[in-house]
């Protein structure tokens, strides 16, 4: 079924138009006698409900023009056809600038009249179903899309356990407290929010940095768990942790955590002079991953109860750490460190141990705890 409005100022006309279509079930012809009139009919009914408009120029109120300025401007109306019925050649060029589908001279011819008509009338019924059919298929690509996010989100999400899991599993075999992976995670990722690394970036090294340690699943028990100083011989094997983390993390380039666990696992121990270990790396060629990290773990051992030391005092850690800007840490995110440091005791503070007193303090660097 189409639908015309017929918008004219003379009943007489309206009446013409009323009495062409009259013998033409498939149509219904409503009529508006000024454009305000036309544009309250339109405007009171669905977008869709009017196939095509017959538009007179000259009226009171609104004029045709001023119609047609509305309807064209209008993104949900400025597809519906509008036939323009004017005596007048110049004011006929001037509608079809406006954008009005076509023009009908007066006197009508009839024939005309409902031929032209009937093809605006099929057009946008087309039009209207070519519409619902896209709104349809948009909202299949939405649902796809959304799908495919949630898909996402959990292979996300898988990828944090697993990380958060291979992590626990380091914690389970060495001696440290098991806030530890919580507190110098959400250092590391704070340590690279100020230091200006995009956002997923950000939650990539939160959710790498727990996988520093997994190498240490592969070092015996006997030298893993020992209390006191390493032996030179035992602290090779120590050093092994990182290749080992490698080993075990490689091979997952797909996998961003995963791949950027396996940097950090090879490097956090490297120093920036170039003496730290397994590969002598120096400056730039650390990963600034690994170089967050480094920070962030060391501040941690040296602030945190051990089974086999005390926390150092705040100012004394800061110190220890201080006088290894430039060789064992990066001086820039050192600095940065320290300057927000009321930020990192935050995070320490929410993730407090729940530990009992501790024995004597060890040299943590030189027996390679850290």
């Amino acid at each position: 079924m189409y639908k015309i409005l017929a918008v004219d100022d003379e009943p007489f006309n309206l009446d013409l138009i009323e009495l062409a279509f009259s013998e033409i079930e498939n149509i219904i012809v409503e009529t508006a006698i000024d454009g305000k009139d036309a544009l309250d009919k339109i405007y009171s009914k669905s977008p869709k409900y009017y196939n095509t408009v017959l538009l007179d120029l000259s009226m009171p109120i609104k004029n045709g023009f001023d119609v047609l300025k509305e309807l064209k401007n209008n993104d949900i109306y400025k597809f519906l056809p509008v036939i323009v019925v004017t005596a007048n050649n110049e004011e006929k060029h001037n509608a079809l600038r406006l954008g009005a589908n076509d023009f009908l001279s007066k006197p009508v011819d009839i024939e005309e009249l409902k031929s032209r008509t009937l093809n605006y009338c099929k057009l946008s019924q087309f039009q209207y179903k070519l519409d619902d059919i896209n709104q349809v298929l948009e909202e299949k690509v939405k649902e796809r899309t959304l799908k495919l996010q949630k898909a996402l989100e959990v292979a996300k999400e898988t990828e944090y356990e697993i990380s958060e899991r291979l992590g626990k599993a380091s914690e389970f075999r060495d001696l440290e407290t098991g806030m530890h992976i919580k507190r110098m995670s959400h250092y590391s990722a704070k340590l690279a929010e100020l230091a200006g690394l995009p956002k997923d970036e950000v939650e990539i090294i939160l959710h790498a940095s727990p996988l520093h340690d997994i190498g240490k699943v592969g070092i015996p028990d006997n030298i893993l768990l020992k209390p006191g100083r390493f032996e030179q011989k035992e602290f090779e094997i120590m050093k092994m942790h990182t290749t080992i983390g490698g080993k075990i993390l490689e091979g997952a380039e797909k996998y961003p955590v995963i791949s950027a666990g396996k940097i950090i696992a090879l490097q956090h121990h490297e120093k920036i002079d170039g003496t730290g270990y397994p590969n002598g790396l120096k400056g730039d060629e650390i990963h600034i991953y690994a170089k967050i990290v480094a920070i962030a773990d060391v501040f941690d051992a040296l602030t945190s109860k051990r089974v086999y030391k005390p926390a150092l005092d705040l100012d004394v850690a800061i110190g220890i750490m201080k006088d290894g800007a430039g060789t064992h840490f990066d001086s820039t995110l050192l600095e940065l460190f320290f300057n927000n440091i009321n930020e990192f005791l935050k995070i320490r503070d929410i993730f407090k141990d729940e530990s009992s007193e501790t024995p004597s303090i060890l040299n943590l660097i030189e027996e390679g705890r850290i």
